[in-house]
């Protein structure tokens, strides 16, 4: 399989070149009063497991070119999504998948200080956690309205490239892990997740982290949470996957998620990684979000 991606490497080059031209000088980062986004240009990258050590699922790599986007800097926060949920719309059945809206007192983790949910103190900026697929198209859609801006959850393949870049890596910042990068399992003692940046290569207390930011400054995309994409999952989708902008099969049982946690184990960090669940899954304490933007 690597070999396979190096002997693309010429034809991606190529299109890098392309996609260039078609990306018009964009701000890299922006922010319409709901958190920092930040920009990724259009062109190609090599997507799924491009070193040979993932699943079958992952397989086969594959050129994928995509259009620009901006991508969430980080998970979506307790701060964040106090907001939507303090806020009228919450209720506005026209925000919700199917109309169905999730009452707020079904979200457990709300309440719950251990794991630093957002109704308990200085959790402000910690990402919140406990939220369903639904939820996260709520949050989506309500902040388009506020904004005047498009605003979703990220394609599976716009959060790989997002977190990986065009050159292949495994990690989004090279190809080597350790736990000064992510929050990723260290033993089977309780543990949960750490504040949105935390891995920003300062010294935290006694930790000192390494900068864990991809190559458009995006953050935790390794470990922390797994985050859901807008995609329903194939397990063999990547064999009959389009080249340009793919969306994911066009029905399914299950809603991508990408990204690892801090539960799994670095292997499942790995930017290629892919899992899944149902979209209504709630209270589930290692899932969150981050949303995308069209330019």
């Amino acid at each position: 399989m690597r070999g396979l991606v190096l002997s693309a490497a010429g034809s991606l080059a190529l299109l890098l070149c392309a996609g260039t031209s078609r990306t018009a000088q964009m701000p890299k980062t922006v922010n319409d009063g709901y958190g920092d986004f930040v920009f990724v240009p259009a062109g190609p990258f090599h997507m799924g497991d491009t070193f040979g050590d993932g699943n079958p699922r992952e397989r086969p790599a594959h050129v994928v070119d995509l259009d620009s986007f901006y991508i969430g800097k980080y998970e979506v926060t307790n701060g964040e999504w106090r907001k939507f949920r303090d806020d009228p719309g919450y209720n506005d059945t026209k925000y919700w998948p199917n109309g169905r809206v999730v009452p707020k007192d079904q979200d457990g983790y709300w309440t719950n200080a251990p794991n630093h949910g957002g109704g308990t103190p200085n959790s402000d900026n910690y990402p919140v956690i406990g939220v369903n697929w639904d939820s996260a198209v709520a949050y989506c859609n309500w902040l388009s309205a506020k904004t005047g801006r498009k605003y979703r959850l990220p394609t599976e393949a716009e959060w790989e490239k997002a977190a990986r870049g065009t050159d292949g890596r495994k990690y989004p910042w090279g190809n080597e892990i350790d736990h000064s990068y992510a929050q990723y399992v260290k033993d089977f003692s309780f543990t949960t997740v750490q504040p949105v940046g935390f891995f920003d290569g300062e010294k935290h207390g006694d930790v000192q982290t390494h900068n864990n930011a991809s190559p458009y400054g995006a953050y935790d995309m390794a470990g922390n949470l797994m985050e859901w994409c807008s995609d329903w999952y194939g397990r063999d989708y990547y064999s009959i996957s389009p080249k340009r902008n793919p969306r994911g099969p066009e029905k399914g049982a299950y809603k991508v998620l990408r990204g690892g946690e801090f539960y799994l184990t670095a292997w499942d960090s790995r930017s290629s990684w892919r899992s899944s669940a149902w979209p209504s899954l709630l209270d589930h304490r290692m899932i969150g979000f981050r949303a995308a933007r069209e330019p």
